[in-house]
């Protein structure tokens, strides 16, 4: 089953540098498990909230905001998308993750197929 993991970091925390991530050993540790166990779908890193666009349509009327679609403690700061045998392995994942070790979130959300 896939499954998507939506990374999520406290608004105005420190937003870690690609080299940052990729020196520190949690993230190596956790890349290379998921990676070695082949369940890594697809993903990104997204820019901070604050660079969204939020679209909405009311009638003809197309509507933008700046920002995210909510104010919110947390933003999604990025997403995996996994393949695992069920909800607990999912969770097991996302446990593990370095932002919800470091303070932040992951939200396990199933994928429609």
């Amino acid at each position: 089953m896939k499954y998507v993991l939506f990374i999520c970091t406290p608004v105005g925390g420190e937003e870690p540098g690609t080299a940052e991530i990729a020196g520190d050993p949690r993230f190596a540790s956790y890349v290379r498990e998921v990676r070695g166990r082949d369940v890594v779908r697809g993903g990104a890193r997204l820019r901070p909230g604050a660079d969204a666009t939020t679209v909405r349509v009311s009638g003809d009327e197309v509507l933008l905001s700046d920002g995210p679609f909510a104010a919110t403690e947390e933003y999604i700061a990025g997403f995996d998308v996994v393949e695992v045998a069920d909800l607990d392995e999912a969770i097991a994942l996302a446990s593990r993750h370095p932002a919800a070790l470091a303070g932040g979130s992951v939200e396990v959300r199933p994928v429609w197929e």
